[in-house]
């Protein structure tokens, strides 16, 4: 999978188990013959950068409770069904405010060739209204052979769809499946821009997800002039803000900082496009501490769990947009990120359910975290705000700010006020009071989000 693809860290078990059974996972990357099939590891693998793939574990035959997960896999996992609990989204539902009308627009390099069959199925598990995902090539899209590559982004797309469907159950789903994988500097990024700039100008939908993005840094001529290579792809943003399209975009796993080129973690506080764009809504990442049914045990923290951390800082490239005036002394002269978090963290991992692996052991259920989850879950807020205005919301960031700043509370704002996304021995960002580089303004309360955000 490409460097920088996916925001997505996914756990990937080698063998499949039952619900309930006393062996647990043996996890990729374990020395051959030191699986112990009556206990669970102490510890998940040590994790790669975000902008490197994916910790991988699947291939498990049912979904378990988050108790059982912390008892044999020592850390948190959560369904949709929780995350609709935590996020008090019941209220929206029963108004009837589930994204109808609305469409969602996913974009990711190759797709997945079984994700409307994996859709079902996840939905039937958690007895979610099912729907059809319009699936939409754009350019030459290679055939899925399993190669590493598309391996990593069939499970991005996987996740994407999964949670995007199921907070706004009501929300249509197009997928956009590009033929370059995005990796760092600009590769991958014509061809997806020149296919969310067809969307918009064509209407496919309302509010687009992008679970990915580069290091400002490897884009030619980094700091020069403006960065030419960079601003020459924003051409897609420029439209959906014409139109009245909201874009959204992953802050990235890696903390304060990201990866270069080669794979490797730079030793200063960097930000990533496109999540640094003015044009683009960044979402960060959250660690929430749930019981089975989605209770909130403690407030809200930043996600920074060991395994990654939430991304924010700012931007290289980006002065201070206008909308950030505001919280100039957080953000100083440049674009700061992120604008909202969502529920990200690998100590609190998403249920997604896949069968495009050749290897069988690989198909089953799975855990995902990262920002690449925040952000199709964002999407579906944005979609029932969207639905409730009666119209498109388009750029939300002014709007977003507005909210923070006069009675963040009552407009459905939850500060989050603990935790940091240093990371990588790279000092970050802490949360305070307010907005922050950390969580941008915090999270959210559904009902009274939704109704903030929809109102003129």
């Amino acid at each position: 999978m490409g460097r920088s693809i996916a925001r997505s860290r996914t756990l990937r078990a080698a063998s499949a188990v039952t619900a309930g059974a006393a062996a647990l996972l043996t996890f990729a990357g374990a020395a051959p013959g030191t699986a112990d099939a009556s206990a669970a590891p102490a510890a998940l693998p040590k994790p790669v950068p975000a902008s490197q793939g994916h910790l991988l574990a699947s291939g498990m035959s049912s979904v378990l409770p988050t108790s059982t997960c912390l008892t044999k896999i020592h850390i948190r996992c959560y369904t949709p069904l929780q995350y609709r609990k935590a996020y008090d989204l019941s209220p929206l539902y029963k108004s009837g405010v589930t994204g109808k009308g609305r469409t969602i627009v996913i974009v990711d390099s190759f797709g997945s060739p079984t994700i409307q069959k994996d859709l079902t199925a996840f939905d039937k598990n958690f007895g979610l209204p099912d729907t059809k995902v319009d699936v939409k090539q754009w350019g030459s899209v290679p055939k899925f052979t399993g190669t590493p590559d598309q391996l990593g982004w069939a499970g991005e797309t996987t996740l994407d769809v999964e949670y995007a469907h199921a907070i706004a159950p009501g929300a249509k789903i197009v997928l956009v499946e590009t033929g370059v994988a995005e990796t760092e500097g600009t590769t991958g990024f014509p061809e997806m821009m020149a296919a969310e700039k067809y969307a918009v100008d064509h209407h496919w939908g309302d509010v687009i997800s992008q679970s990915f993005g580069a290091t400002e840094n490897t884009f030619p001529g980094y700091g020069k002039n403006g960065t030419p290579s960079l601003q020459a792809l924003r051409y897609a943003f420029a439209d959906a803000l014409k139109r009245g399209v909201t874009v959204l975009g992953a802050s990235g796993d890696a903390g304060a900082t990201d990866s270069d080129a080669a794979g490797s973690l730079y030793t200063q506080r960097v930000d990533s496009w496109p999540s640094a764009d003015p044009m683009v809504t960044s979402v960060g990442g959250t660690q929430l501490t749930l019981d089975d049914n989605g209770n909130r045990l403690k407030p809200d923290v930043v996600w920074n769990d060991g395994y990654g951390a939430g991304g924010g800082g700012v931007s290289g490239v980006f002065s201070r947009p206008f909308f950030q005036n505001g919280e100039a002394k957080v953000t100083g002269d440049h674009r700061g990120t992120p604008d909202i978090s969502m529920t990200a963290a690998v100590n609190g991992a998403a249920w997604v359910y896949q069968t495009f692996d050749p290897n069988p052991k690989n198909d089953g259920w799975g855990l995902v975290g990262g920002t690449s989850e925040a952000t199709p879950i964002f999407s579906g807020i944005v979609a029932m705000a969207d639905q409730k205005a009666g119209h498109d919301l388009g750029l939300i960031n002014p709007k977003l700010y507005r909210m923070g700043q006069v009675d963040a509370a009552r407009n459905g704002i939850v500060d989050v006020t603990s935790g940091n996304n240093s990371f990588n021995k790279v000092t970050g960002y802490n949360a305070t009071k307010g907005y922050d580089l950390a969580s941008g303004w915090g999270t959210i309360n559904g009902p009274l989000f939704v109704d903030a955000l929809a109102r003129r």
